[in-house]
This record gives C-alpha cells, sequence and structure tokens, in this order.
C-alpha cells in the first residue's frame, strides 16, 4: 500500500537516526518506553530530542521524516540497535554476555578483528541478554514511539526496527534445539507490533537489514540461505501491506561508521531474492560505491520502488548537491521516476559525527533531489534553510 510515497515524483527520506543532542543524557536502559516516559527528566529530553530531529528535518526539506531513534541509548557502536527488542522480551536472561569471538555469522565482526581496532571495542560493547527459554511478546511499544513523534509534524513519520533474522543473528541460544525455531518465534512477534503501529494509524514502517544481500552466494547452500532469508522477512511482514507502507532497509553495516565489509561487495548476487521480499520501498546503499550496482538493482527490482542512497553515512564529507544530482540521473536511465525514492546509505548513528555534519548532509540529499525534479518538470521540495532572507550574514 503506497501511502507515504503515493504523490510525491523522487520522495526523500533518510534511513532513521541521527546524532544524540550533547544535552540528551537520559537512557531508556532497558525499561519499557511508558514506564521511562513517568520520568519526568526522560520525558523532557527525550521528546526535546525528537522534536529536534523533526525539525532538522523539516528544515532540510525531507518528504518523510523519523524519530532519530531517539529511544536508542547513548551506548558503544550502536548497539541498542539490536539490544533495544531482546531486553524487552519474554524468554531473555536479565544477565547479558558478549558476542564474543564469534565469525561466519551475519551480525558479527569481520575475521581477524583484534584488540586494538576500533570494531573489536565495538563486539566488546555488543552485551546482550541470552535466550534461555521460548521467546514471547513484551512492552516494544513501538506504537507509542510512533504516536510520540507524529504528533509534532504534519509531514508522515517512519519507525524502523531490526529484522527478526539479524536479530537471531546477533543473540547467544541456549534454549531452541532447532535454530529455525527461534526466527519464526521473533517474526511472529515483531509481526503483531508492527500490526499495532498500523493500526495506530501510521503511513510506513521500516524493518532494517534482512540478510539476504549477504549470503555468501559461493557456498555450496547459498539458495537454501537466501530463500529462508526471504521466508522469515515476509513472515514479519505479514498482512502489513494491506495497511501500511512497509520500506526494508539494505545495507552493509555501519558500526561507530565503519565499514564491516570490504569495498568489494556486491548486491547483484542477492538481487533477485530481495525482489521476493514482500515491501513497498526497498532500499540500497550506493552512495558509498559510486552507485556501481544501480544499474542492475534498476533491472532486477521489479516488484517494490526503489530507494537509493545519495549520501555516505562512514564519512564527514558533505556531498555536493552536484554529485548527489548525478547518482540519481544515474539510476534514473533505469528506473522510472514514479518507481524512485531518495534516501542515506544508513542511519547517521548516535556518536559517529555532529548534528551539524548529518544536517548538511540531508540539506544536500534535497538539493540534489531538486535539481533533478526541476530537470523533469515536477514540484521541488520547499528548504527553509536554503532561503538566503532568513541567512545571518547579508546578501547583495
Amino acid at each position: 500500500m503506497y501511502t507515504a510515497t503515493k504523490d510525491i515524483i523522487l520522495p526523500t527520506s533518510i534511513t532513521g537516526s541521527l546524532p544524540r543532542p550533547g544535552w540528551f543524557t537520559e537512557n531508556l536502559s532497558g525499561r519499557p518506553f511508558l514506564m521511562a516516559m513517568a520520568d519526568a527528566s526522560f520525558r523532557e529530553q527525550y521528546l526535546d530530542a525528537v522534536s529536534v530531529a523533526i525539525r532538522d528535518q523539516e528544515r532540510a526539506g525531507l518528504d518523510i521524516v523519523t524519530d532519530g531513534d531517539a529511544r536508542f541509548d547513548i551506548d558503544v557502536g550502536g548497539r541498542s540497535w539490536m539490544s533495544y527488542v531482546p531486553e524487552r522480551l519474554e524468554g531473555m536472561s536479565e544477565r547479558e554476555t558478549s558476542m564474543g569471538p564469534v565469525s561466519g555469522r551475519p551480525g558479527a565482526m569481520p575475521d581477524g578483528t583484534v584488540p586494538g581496532d576500533i570494531l573489536f571495542e565495538v563486539r566488546e560493547g555488543r552485551m546482550l541478554p541470552v535466550v534461555v527459554d521460548k521467546l514471547g511478546p513484551g512492552p516494544l511499544e513501538f506504537a507509542q514511539l510512533w504516536r510520540s513523534a507524529q504528533q509534532m509534524t504534519e509531514k508522515p513519520v517512519k519507525i524502523g526496527c531490526i529484522s527478526p533474522e539479524q536479530l537471531a543473528n546477533f543473540l547467544v541460544n541456549r534454549f531452541y534445539k532447532d535454530e529455525n525455531q527461534i526466527f519464526d518465534d521473533l517474526a511472529d512477534i515483531l509481526n503483531t507490533e508492527f500490526r499495532w503501529v498500523a493500526d495506530s494509524g501510521a503511513e510506513l514502517f521500516q524493518v532494517e537489514e534482512p540478510c539476504t544481500h549477504r549470503v555468501d552466494f559461493t557456498s555450496y547452500d547459498a539458495e537454501a540461505k537466501a530463500q529462508r532469508s526471504v521466508e522469515i522477512f515476509n513472515r514479519c511482514v505479514k498482512g502489513l501491506r494491506d495497511k501500511i507502507e512497509v520500506w526494508c532497509h539494505t545495507c552493509w553495516g555501519n558500526p561507530a561508521q565503519q565499514r564491516v565489509y570490504g569495498t568489494d561487495k556486491r548486491y547483484e548476487p542477492s538481487l533477485e531474492y530481495l525482489n521476493e521480499l514482500d515491501a513497498d520501498v526497498l532500499t540500497f546503499e550506493c552512495s558509498s560505491s559510486g552507485g556501481r550496482d544501480i544499474e542492475a538493482i534498476g533491472k532486477k527490482i521489479t516488484k517494490p520502488k526503489i530507494a537509493i542512497g545519495v549520501v555516505d553515512h562512514h564519512t564527514l564529507q558533505v556531498e555536493q548537491p552536484g554529485e548527489v544530482a548525478s547518482l540519481i540521473r544515474k539510476a534514473l536511465e533505469t528506473i522510472p521516476p514514479g518507481r524512485l525514492c531518495i534516501s542515506t546509505d544508513c542511519g547517521f548513528g548516535r556518536e559517529g559525527m555532529s548534528r551539524r555534519h548529518a544536517f548538511y548532509k540531508m540539506v544536500a540529499l534535497v538539493r540534489g533531489t531538486n535539481i533533478v525534479r526541476k530537470e523533469l518538470g515536477v514540484p521541488e521540495a520547499n528548504i527553509p534553510v536554503t532561503e538566503k532572507r532568513y541567512a545571518l550574514l547579508d546578501y547583495a
């Protein structure tokens, strides 16, 4: 169901996370969101932070905004992205454990990560609850998160959540004999939560990082793994597209603004499987690779709309609007304007860059999109921060 992107040519958004304001010092620390909102200090800081995040996106001219992932704690390497859900589910231990030196799994650090590497510190910080019993629902409260943000703007607010597949790959399992069952249980729990968001009136929702594109397609069982990945994703969004616009985000990782894979990773081997994900919009990391996969993406992704990342989350260098426009033009060679959305490669994180860098990357994203919109003869977005009459310095 196309709601948020229905009547906009080249709709713009970001993946989700924005750097935290320095004054936002409160954390959920595993508490249910509504319980934390009874704490006057947390409530004030949280609502102010969400308001700031939304206002910055509006000043930048984005069509679809996010809450900045303000629910996530200040932690090492974005730990909260994976810990928010398991900290609140039944069947998880209160004791936390590091992932340890596990490798060869989609959620693990690269082989060879050793003390002295920044990614080793990220791994040390990934202290997650352990699965000790059958998983059951808990106070995830995504609908409440959406409501608290949507009241602040007339633009559609996009809330996101880690995919059940990615989450299961991070967790230490000490209960399930059949490892496939943990994927199915997580998918069913999250599907119920996502339905509550849809029933609350949200226009869209984003599920982040199925592992489909991260399958080793040189392995003998690659096809089975890719098909299973599609099954897990589709199970967690079953029935949602009749109620809400479903976005699926994919990228190549972003812990502490670092690359997890080498620059040689390609989407192309996975595209036939990604095309089967039950999503309305499918996002791809394209800026960091110079758009090398765009032609293949445009030819092989025929079912969902395509959102391309046009600004890089790894670097502090703010892209020029002309660079953004060039990447969009490249996409339009194989993707019709009505099927193309514009986004960021990944989230901006909470510790890797300043709010200023993230803000001007968003501005560049919309300025570059407006260049192409003008060329297409379609309405451009209003970008308040570019209005010269509001600049602090006078212009001749």
